[in-house]
């Protein structure tokens, strides 16, 4: 008869954090001037169309239906970068809408007074933006 070796307890696993849990921590974590900027913008992102989730993707916050729709761009320190990067955004037509490239494009948002002035363009641009990408 053999002993049985005494087999070491297990840590207990860390829970896993929902998409919106880790969005919420990068958030907290973010170091960026303009982080209250980038938290309406968010909000915006997130009220626009009960379709959109929310996750972290490529290090950042990042926005989704049935596809990637867009990414925010923390790099930037002097404003708030929206990479758009779903092909069907070159159909949507828009002065926020910067950029030539084939499959994306790019807004910039500046200060919370540009952020309110802008907001209802940025809504009708993910409204429209979620119908072309389904």
């Amino acid at each position: 008869m053999s002993a049985q070796k005494d087999k070491p307890a297990s840590k207990p696993r860390a829970k896993k954090l929902t998409d919106a849990e880790q969005v919420a921590e990068f958030m907290d974590k973010l170091e960026h001037p303009l982080k209250a900027e980038i938290e309406a913008v968010r909000n915006i992102i997130k009220n626009a169309n009960p379709k959109i989730s929310e996750r972290i993707k490529w290090n950042a916050p990042s926005y989704y239906t049935s596809a990637d729709l867009l990414t925010f761009n923390p790099r930037s320190q002097k404003n708030v970068h929206l990479v758009f990067h779903h092909i069907a955004i070159v159909q949507v037509k828009s002065s926020l809408l910067e950029g030539d490239y084939k499959d994306r494009r790019m807004v910039y948002l500046t200060d919370m007074q540009d952020i309110e002035g802008k907001k209802a363009e940025l809504e009708r641009i993910l409204n429209q933006y979620i119908e072309l990408a389904e």
